[in-house]
């Protein structure tokens, strides 16, 4: 049962709320320095700054070419990114280095401990009040300079309860994070379990008894003895279809296949960019299979459940043949797939591999009947359904997690609770 302060007081901030008495409100610029020394990181070592705090700059992040126009960070400075779309982006730096112009970096004075520190300026609350005390035209230009920032009170209890505050969040925010990190790998795991299944349930089959057979085709392997190899030619027959402006336009990604509808204007901002004169798409129908060229080796394939239009950058293939598109679907994203679709495509680069129809249509594929087909699908659409439930419910509770780990940090260090005697 968490405690509270026998004696409290109103801090005059909405966004503190209640502090215990003896607790103290200083502004920003009384407690910290900005550090404001240009360097290079050809001297300092670039750090990144993230959600998860200060880190030797990170491989995949967009790279500056002015090296020598950075700010300095020392150990134990505190960094936070001053653009609202890098929210909570911040932390103590465990080593010097340099960061980008957009940080503000803070040096601590002696009545802060840098722990308590960290969690307090990480908080959600604080967060949200520094990023209310910024400025700029658009939502993500929005930023805080340290001239707005400085004015900002910030509550702090005497030094030592400021380390017990401290240790007590560093033991509890381990806990959480640990029970959030065996949940992720637990979701890793369903992913690889339903990919298998999938897998073994389209190229092996469903009834473990039956007699099995070299199906000849070298990433497919061995296949039930009654299953028949078809070539993609002899099952589709390349199809170019007059848009109908009417229909919603379709996507295709490599985890989902073709949507059923027309994407949100908030996922369209995000996945795709679409022109506005629809005459420019090609149509499509249900029974039909749609790819990517470009992403077709990441597994960009997907069964048309629904008149529509896709981009004409897209490869649309129409069936000549009676069987289930989305079995070959499934198929197409099975991982010895896309390895060998890789081989069939064009391309000297990862970026730049095209699938073109000429090629696709001499990979070869295995089948069972039409009727055996429809009892796979079913199959897969129970498991997968069943999985993905346990995902859906996995994804809740690290959310509460998130939640319980946001909600204690912020009444610990707004004293709301107090933690100094917790075991």
């Amino acid at each position: 049962m968490k405690v509270q302060y026998s004696s409290r007081v109103h801090s005059g901030y909405p966004w503190i709320g209640e502090v215990p008495e003896h607790w103290h409100l200083s502004r920003i610029g009384q407690l910290f320095q900005q550090r404001s020394s240009k360097v290079s990181d050809r001297d300092y070592p670039a750090l990144s700054v993230t959600k998860s705090g200060i880190v030797p700059q990170m491989e995949h992040v967009a790279k500056t070419d002015d090296n020598d126009n950075r700010k300095l960070v020392k150990a134990g400075d505190f960094v936070i990114n001053s653009r609202s779309d890098r929210k909570g982006s911040s932390g103590i730096a465990e080593m010097d280095g340099s960061v980008s112009l957009i940080n503000t970096v803070l040096q601590i004075n002696e009545e802060l401990a840098p722990r308590y520190c960290h969690h307090l300026l990480r908080s959600t609350a604080f967060q949200e009040e520094f990023y209310r005390m910024g400025s700029g035209l658009v939502a993500d230009l929005w930023s805080t300079n340290f001239s707005s920032m400085k004015n900002i009170r910030i509550p702090h209890p005497p030094l030592g309860e400021q380390t017990a505050i401290a240790s007590f969040l560093d033991r509890e925010t381990a806990r959480i994070d640990g029970l959030i990190k065996k949940k992720v790998r637990f979701i890793e795991l369903l992913k690889e379990k339903c990919a298998a299944l999938i897998t073994h349930a389209v190229t092996k089959g469903i009834d473990g008894d039956v007699p099995m057979k070299d199906s000849g085709v070298e990433w497919i392997g061995q296949v039930p003895s009654h299953w028949d190899v078809s070539r993609i030619a002899a099952l589709f027959r390349e199809a170019f279809r007059a848009p109908d402006p009417s229909l919603p336009v379709l996507s295709v990604s490599i985890h989902d296949g073709v949507t059923d509808g027309e994407l949100s204007d908030e996922e369209r901002d995000r996945k795709v960019s679409l022109s506005e004169d629809r005459t420019k798409y090609q149509g499509v129908a249900p029974g039909d299979l749609v790819y990517n060229m470009m992403r077709a080796w990441q597994g960009a394939f997907g069964a048309v459940q629904v008149d529509g239009l896709v981009s004409p950058a897209y490869v649309v293939a129409h069936p000549i043949a009676e069987f289930r598109t989305k079995f070959i679907e499934h198929i197409l994203h099975t991982k010895s797939a896309s390895e060998e679709i890789r081989r069939f495509s064009r391309g000297i680069a990862d970026f730049r591999m095209r699938l073109y129809w000429d090629h696709f249509r001499n990979l070869r594929v295995c089948l069972p009947s039409l009727e055996e087909q429809d009892e796979i699908l079913a199959h897969i659409d129970r498991e997968t359904t069943r999985i993905d439930g346990l995902i859906s419910t996995t994804n809740r509770s690290i959310e509460l997690l998130k939640e319980k780990r946001s909600a204690l940090i912020t009444a610990a260090v707004t004293g709301k609770i107090d933690v100094r005697n917790a075991a």
